[in-house]
């Protein structure tokens, strides 16, 4: 289903017009009908004469409702430019006319209305006004048909001149991730809350969780309407009416987005491209303060132009665009900006969630956001993974805006190259994440030196505890599993039990530190059952003896040779074999020890999880 649009000055007959090919007044406001003016966005639908069904939005033509205009025709597939045969151009033609060449409506239309209050001659003197006005614009060159909304003349003609343009328009793409951009709310006694809007990006269902992407709030739908007619779900591009249980009519406004939970957040700041209307009042300043419009929302912003000091009527450049209310949007996203009175111009998102505030004047910035802007698929998906990487398939589908089967297609062309690295099966693994080759030799980088500092540091200790580790590299214990096994497969890292180490890492003893080990061990060796040193270790050296299991240390103040510990664990496993439970005062008669050394043992015993104390036995787990 298709969406077409209206647009044009006031009181050119745009709303009388949708009237007499649909049979239904756009006009729903009271005021509109007592002013005979439109104020506000109005709706309707046809069936064309190839059976096609579409829906109209129309909009006010008045000066003072052009944020209302905007927040109609933000998200049509054809737009009808409407010119009065008895004024021809007028300032609001030009201007709704600049904003959908921003917007890149690329399927239109021009509607001569009135045809039945002029002669044929001015109708043809009309039309040559128009192609002047559309010359150099997105409507250069599109059909155009007079009408007269009144005697009906012409009304068949177009109708299938609408037919014939989107013969050729393509059907909008099902992205899934559907985004319902608000246009209108209210509420149905009975059935509560109502928002209608046209639906971009995916499909809805009646029964399913959705989320308002500006606040979070959650709800479920309720109910699909479209075009009066009830329906179970629904496919992109089309105008639906939604009834959403668990929101309140005072939770939702126009230009907030209903979409899936949990994907869609809204930003403060976005890279764009801009490009200046030909016929604006003023140049647009570095830094000045504007108003965006995107699809049905608009904030106050302020424009910081990375490329120039000021861009002039007519010319383009990249920028930085920091609103004041953080917004909704994706990549691909289309707005406009305007001052108080005036379109100044507008453009497309290039990049919805930059991570840092760019510096001026900076050739790598412009450069990346040129790759973003014009390059392929795949130029657009390694851009994204060299910012933003690790990035699991729904991160590269948000922040490239292609569908995640797009995406699936590809990534092995650019692993194939070796221009990213995937780790994980990207689409059957949900902690599967790409690297670009550039970010996954960064994160190699990281690793090692986070290796070699500790190597470094503690030249005495096998290796760097694993999370450790994995808290320098600041990853998530999913992603952190998958890299570590890369940096395993490519020989860069061993993984001993809990710590890991550089492969040519090897603990070495100074001839003092072995004279020092060895004068320990000697002493512990002198009552083994009842180990004290008169030669105290460093700490450092004590952990080499553990881990090279030469000792085993029970508690903080008791250490066992080796020997004698497998000895008296095997002593008491045969007594608990042979009588079923020990008492420490069985083991200090068995070993001619004390307390201080049988409990610790005993207790170290039970985390080892050979026994279990119950009461004041020991019995074998």
């Amino acid at each position: 289903m298709y969406v077409i649009g209206t647009a044009g000055h006031v009181d050119h007959g745009k709303s009388t017009l949708v009237k007499a090919l649909t049979d239904i007044d756009p006009d729903r406001l009271p005021e509109e009908k007592a002013r005979e003016m439109t104020v506000d966005l109005g709706f309707a639908w046809m069936t064309l004469p190839s059976g096609r069904e579409v829906s109209i939005v129309d909009v006010p033509g008045h000066e003072r409702f052009i944020k209302n205009m905007l927040a109609g025709v933000g998200a049509i597939d054809l737009a009808m430019l409407i010119v009065a045969a008895d004024e021809s151009v007028m300032p609001q033609t030009r201007e709704h006319l600049a904003i959908l060449d921003i917007l890149h409506i690329r399927r239109s239309l021009v509607v001569i209305t009135k045809t039945d209050l002029v002669d044929e001659e001015m109708v043809e003197l009309v039309k040559a006004e128009v192609e002047d006005a559309l010359e150099g614009t997105s409507f250069q060159g599109c059909p155009m048909v007079g009408v007269s909304a009144y005697t009906g003349d012409g009304l068949d003609d177009l109708s299938s001149a609408l037919d014939q343009i989107l013969d050729n328009t393509e059907e909008r793409a099902d992205l899934g991730r559907p985004r319902l951009p608000v246009d209108r709310c209210f509420s149905i006694t009975g059935f509560g809350t109502v928002v209608t809007g046209t639906l971009i990006d995916g499909v809805l269902a009646v029964g399913q969780e959705v989320e308002l992407a500006g606040s979070g709030q959650r709800g479920r739908i309720r109910g699909l309407q479209s075009h009066k007619n009830k329906v179970d779900h629904t496919q992109p591009g089309v105008r639906l009416a939604v009834n959403i249980s668990g929101l309140s009519r005072d939770d939702v406004e126009r230009g907030d987005v209903l979409t899936n939970p949990g994907w869609l957040r809204p930003t403060r700041r976005l890279d764009a491209k801009i490009r200046m209307v030909k016929g604006a009042p003023h140049s647009l300043r570095h830094n000045q303060g504007v108003t965006f419009h995107l699809l049905s929302s608009e904030a106050t912003a302020r424009v910081r132009l990375l490329d120039a000091d000021r861009l002039a009527p007519g010319t383009e450049g990249w920028v930085q665009i920091l609103l004041d209310e953080p917004m909704p949007m994706v990549r691909g996203d289309f707005f406009v900006v305007r001052s108080a009175e005036d379109t100044l111009g507008g453009g497309q998102v290039v990049d919805p969630t930059p991570r840092r505030r760019h510096r001026r004047f900076n050739p790598d910035v412009v450069e990346r956001l040129m790759m973003l802007d014009e390059g392929t698929g795949e130029d657009i998906l390694l851009t994204v993974a060299e910012q933003w990487g690790p990035c699991d398939l729904t991160s590269l589908s948000l922040r490239s805006n292609l569908s995640e089967s797009e995406v699936l297609e590809r990534i092995p062309s650019l692993s194939q190259d070796g221009q990213v690295m995937v780790l994980g099966k990207l689409g059957s693994d949900k902690d599967a994440v790409v690297y670009s080759t550039q970010g996954w030799t960064v994160l190699k980088s990281k690793a090692f030196v986070a290796l070699q500092t500790y190597h470094t540091q503690n030249p005495l200790r096998p290796g760097v505890p694993t999370q450790e580790v994995r808290s320098r590299l600041d990853l998530p214990q999913p992603i952190f599993i998958r890299v570590l096994a890369q940096l395993a497969k490519e020989g860069m890292v061993v993984e001993t039990g809990r710590s890991l180490r550089l492969p040519d890492h090897q603990v070495e003893l100074t001839p003092q530190m072995e004279q020092q080990v060895e004068a320990y061990l000697t002493s512990l060796r002198k009552d083994p059952y009842s180990p004290t040193s008169e030669h105290p270790l460093d700490t450092e050296l004590l952990a080499v003896l553990i881990d090279g299991g030469k000792v085993v240390k029970v508690n903080d103040s008791v250490v066992f040779t080796a020997e004698a510990y497998k000895e008296m664990s095997d002593k008491i496993i045969a007594h608990l074999k042979s009588e079923g439970s020990i008492t420490v005062a069985d083991a200090r008669t068995m070993f001619d020890s004390s307390r201080k050394f049988l409990l610790p043992l005993l207790e170290y015993l039970d985390q080892q999880q050979i026994t279990r104390r119950v009461g004041d036995e020991r019995v074998l787990r």
